[in-house]
């Protein structure tokens, strides 16, 4: 698994889409892309991996593309169109992609052409990851203020709540 960060710069959110399948077609490596500010650090997104391949080892799965069954993990969420969120939108949206399985070399290095280079992944937004998930004053108190582990516990949770 290899994570790649950058900023996108997103004119039409369809071509993003269809530039990103196409690294994935043309790898073979499983490819999603999320905005940064919603992913509470590396833990949360290999985590989504582990459940959403899970699911799909178990036929649980709820999207027939693996990769947009590693979003719905990572969104803590059974929609797709609410899992989207923490897709990017049209503009600057600091970003990262996961790139997992085929030739993970070859997929990160034209994602890294596609995004420019900055430091995303761990650099999220607090309010708007505790908005997006749901997270109390009263829960972030009862962990010591680790927001991640929350973040994670609700990625884990989906799988309870099918």
């Amino acid at each position: 698994m290899k994570f790649v960060e950058g900023v996108a710069d997103v004119e039409s959110v369809d071509a993003f889409v269809a530039a990103v399948g196409q690294v994935a077609e043309e790898t073979g490596a499983t490819v999603q892309v999320f905005d940064a500010r919603y992913v509470a650090g590396e833990e949360h997104l290999r985590r989504a991996v582990e459940l959403a391949d899970r699911a799909i080892d178990r036929g649980e799965n709820v999207a027939r593309d693996r990769a947009v069954e590693i979003l719905l993990y990572a969104a803590g969420r059974r929609q797709i169109d609410d899992a989207l969120t923490m897709g990017v939108s049209a503009g600057k949206t600091p970003a990262v992609a996961l790139v997992d399985g085929g030739d993970e070399a070859a997929a990160a290095a034209q994602l890294r052409e596609t995004l420019a280079e900055e430091r995303t992944l761990g650099r999220f937004d607090g309010e708007r990851l505790r908005e997006f998930f749901a997270v109390t004053d009263t829960e972030l108190a009862a962990v010591d203020g680790d927001l991640g582990s929350l973040v994670r516990e609700r990625v884990a949770l989906l799988n309870v709540e099918k």
